[in-house]
């Protein structure tokens, strides 16, 4: 097997546009919510959000006039994956790049409609309560744009990243809900290691701070409405939790096989070594009660990377702040590592950015590379009131120094997909 390492990374987030900032503010223990400002929520029972403010994609690119008609998930692709790619210090211009090696592999969501004019239509194409379908048909293709109704497509960011670096090696979207770009780095792990690629740009990019996104979260019971206290709405661990925040944005890495980074002195930020996947093939939205997934997912990384619990000195939990995930997230890491768990530092920066869906598992895989470059864990803030139940070292309310070498980084998404990266300080 052929070792992988991550030599570039950028994101954008509700903490900041770019990743320094992005992590001073979560070793801060800032919050990133606030009332939703992109759309008139006034009538919605959560009110409330992540948003990723006064994002302006000209600041990353010299040409963003040209992505002005596409979503928020491609345009947060964008940013974040030239960010990645300045950060590696790749030149995809230059020869000795093998561009057919070089792929996209990422966990990217439903971009937006075209709000305001889509539910305009069915307002003016309804007759006596129905929709006249007819009427609606001929109207929408005169006037919906075509390019955002081709953004809809989950799969249209990484053709767009393929096109814009010249990738024309391996390129895939996985969308598992939120365990969507995890598994994107995972597999794209596995295509490096298994020698198919040589650089795999990768990570994930979601919005879902619409009206539709949100209504669709309100139906499942999933969302807080703590709309009075939006910076303290996100509380995981904590037993007075009523659900998480609806976060956005985007984080990219850069994946290359070892040796293709030591050829051009790469600065090396770390090494991924474990990979898990598995499946509850229990209920839609609910975990199986006794973490059967979660707990074959981080035993399979485990092995995968052949360590022992004990080797593991930071967890980035799923941590969504509902009440079913955080008490069977704690019973699943008990239940791996025994002993150990009650020794190993664990936080959900869910806490603070909100719930990222698509984009989540790829800016905690970034998380846990920082802890791994600084030696500080970040904390998970408002846990004011720990549960029973979840009794483990959550890191509460304030950052903390400690060294990292191995960290674990957990993603469960709705389906009922499992996935687990174990990332490892690079030693040659």
């Amino acid at each position: 097997m052929r070792r992988v390492v991550v030599t570039g990374m950028g994101m954008v987030t509700p903490m900041g546009p770019d990743l320094e900032s992005t992590w001073a503010a979560l070793l801060a223990g800032r919050s990133g919510v606030g009332p939703i400002g992109l759309f008139d929520a006034r009538t919605f029972p959560t009110r409330i959000a992540a948003e990723v403010k006064d994002f302006r994609l000209d600041d990353y690119l010299p040409d963003a006039r040209r992505w002005a008609e596409h979503s928020r998930n491609t345009q947060f692709a964008l940013a974040a994956a030239r960010m990645a790619v300045i950060d590696s210090g790749l030149d995809p211009t230059q020869p000795e790049l093998d561009r057919n090696r070089f792929g996209v592999y990422l966990g990217s969501g439903e971009g937006q409609q075209d709000f305001p004019r889509f539910v305009h239509l069915i307002y003016r194409t309804t007759r006596d309560g129905r929709v006249d379908t007819a009427e609606f048909t001929r109207l929408g293709i005169k006037e919906l744009h075509p390019t955002r109704e081709a953004e809809q497509e989950p799969g249209t960011p990484s053709g767009h990243l393929a096109s814009l670096f010249g990738a024309r090696g391996p390129n895939a979207n996985c969308l598992t809900a939120c365990a969507a770009s995890s598994q994107a780095i995972g597999e794209a792990f596995e295509l490096i290691r298994r020698g198919r690629a040589d650089v795999i740009l990768s990570g994930g990019t979601h919005s879902m701070i619409h009206p539709f996104g949100v209504t669709g979260f309100i139906l499942l019971t999933a969302l807080s409405t703590r709309n009075d206290e939006p910076t303290r709405a996100s509380r995981p661990f904590d037993r007075d939790r009523d659900g998480f925040i609806l976060g956005e944005g985007a984080g990219m890495l850069i994946l290359e096989e070892l040796e293709h980074a030591k050829a051009r002195r790469a600065r090396i930020y770390g090494e991924i070594v474990g990979y898990g996947s598995t499946a509850d093939a229990f209920r839609i939205t609910d975990s199986h009660d006794e973490g059967r997934g979660a707990i074959a997912c981080m035993k399979e990384a485990l092995a995968d990377a052949r360590l022992d619990p004990a080797d593991i000195d930071y967890i980035n939990a799923h941590g969504t702040s509902t009440a079913v995930n955080d008490s069977i997230e704690t019973l699943a890491i008990k239940r791996t590592f025994g002993e150990p768990a009650y020794h190993v530092g664990i936080s959900s920066t869910k806490s603070m950015m909100g719930h990222l869906i698509a984009a989540a598992g790829s800016v905690e895989a970034i998380v846990c590379l920082l802890t791994i470059r600084d030696g500080v864990l970040p904390p998970t803030i408002n846990l004011d009131n720990p549960d029973p139940q979840c009794d483990l070292d959550y890191i509460p309310h304030v950052a903390r120094e400690h060294p990292v070498d191995v960290a674990l980084s957990n993603s469960f998404g709705f389906g009922g997909q499992n996935i687990t990266l174990i990332l490892r300080r690079f030693t040659d």
